[in-house]
């Protein structure tokens, strides 16, 4: 964190080769929270308005994760309005097999396959197309997009979607050629984006995106394991959402990693989110996994028990610790980031 420049983040972020910090995959996981990266940048003696911009980012995550703390599953549905012109409610097949003719777009989706990485402008380009060009409804596509991001956090990934789609915002979003070859470098030029932002949405579905597909998405779980819990210890549950391994640190603890298929049925992953979820548990020393539902740990009716508050965790039994909110002051609902934003502000 100490190698983040906050100044040119915000100058660069949004192109494809600017100067962005590539935490959010720790972020998402739990490794380090959000106040844990703004106490890291005022710490190096800014003043919060000069380093606005990259506060602002931090509190977009925030304000989605109390969206989905205070509409639980409903936030899985239209947020604050049906989705308009919406005509299936399936994948859009050119986006999944990286052939939609947007040159730039096809490489960002193929590098998704590759690293589970995606710049935050291409996944908005690409939510813009599937819903506004491709008219489909917003949930399949992004559960394909989460399904493969290393970062994936379905509060982030489902708002933007429902932002982008116009479900969660006043309008729908689009990007025309002419900004995603500013953004990502290219210079393609008479595609159906090629046009002007006051008749990109009036044309037809485009034929490449056109033809759609089913998901098929599954989560590769591992097997059941056989845990080694001390019953004189407290149990200590940790999942996909919080591998932070200094909390509880200090503690003499059963350390267990929870992977509830229920979970994973409704939200798959890819086998390589999933190994970096399981690779990122390895930094906590005596982690076991336990693949199964969080009632059914051996013995765990008998056991003191800890989690971390999270929608995730909360039907865990036992004692929920704080979660580590950037701005724990700022409580209620709010109909839009700025206007969370505007309470959140006082408190930098």
């Amino acid at each position: 964190m100490h190698r983040i420049d906050p100044v040119r983040y915000a100058k660069t972020r949004n192109f494809i080769d600017g100067d962005i910090t590539y935490l959010s995959p720790y972020i998402s996981r739990g490794v380090i929270s959000l106040p844990q990266v703004g106490d890291a940048v005022l710490a190096k003696g800014y003043k919060p308005y000069e380093v606005e911009k990259f506060l602002q980012e931090l509190a977009w995550r925030e304000f989605f994760q109390k969206v989905w703390w205070q509409m639980g599953d409903r936030m899985f549905a239209d947020i604050k309005q049906p989705q308009a012109d919406v005509q299936h409610r399936r994948m859009i097949r050119s986006l999944a097999d990286a052939q939609t003719g947007i040159e730039a777009i096809d490489e960002q989706i193929k590098g998704l396959y590759q690293t589970g990485y995606l710049h935050n402008h291409a996944r908005m380009y690409i939510a813009g197309m599937a819903c506004n060009l491709g008219r489909a409804h917003w949930q399949a596509p992004s559960e394909w997009m989460y399904y493969h991001l290393l970062d994936g956090d379905l509060a982030s990934n489902t708002c933007s979607w429902q932002w982008v789609a116009g479900s969660f915002s006043s309008k729908k979003y689009i990007a025309n050629q002419e900004n995603i070859n500013r953004y990502l470098h290219s210079n393609q030029r008479g595609t159906f984006l090629d046009c002007g932002y006051d008749t990109i949405l009036d044309q037809d579905v485009p034929l490449a995106m056109q033809a759609t597909t089913e998901l098929q998405l599954e989560t590769p779980l591992p097997a059941v394991q056989q845990l080694q819990l001390d019953d004189a210890k407290p149990l200590l549950l940790y999942n996909s959402y919080n591998l932070d391994p200094t909390w509880r640190q200090q503690d003499q603890a059963n350390r267990v990693l929870v992977l509830e298929p229920e979970h994973f049925r409704q939200h798959p992953v890819s086998g390589k989110v999933l190994n970096f979820i399981l690779a990122l548990g390895q930094n906590i020393e005596g982690l076991q996994l336990w693949t199964g539902a969080v009632q059914d740990i051996p013995g765990i009716r008998q056991m003191k028990v800890y989690s971390r508050m999270h929608p995730v965790s909360a039907h865990y039994p036992g004692t929920k610790d704080p979660y580590p909110w950037m701005f724990p002051q700022v409580q209620g609902q709010f109909g839009s980031f700025f206007s969370f934003w505007k309470k959140a502000a006082r408190y930098l």
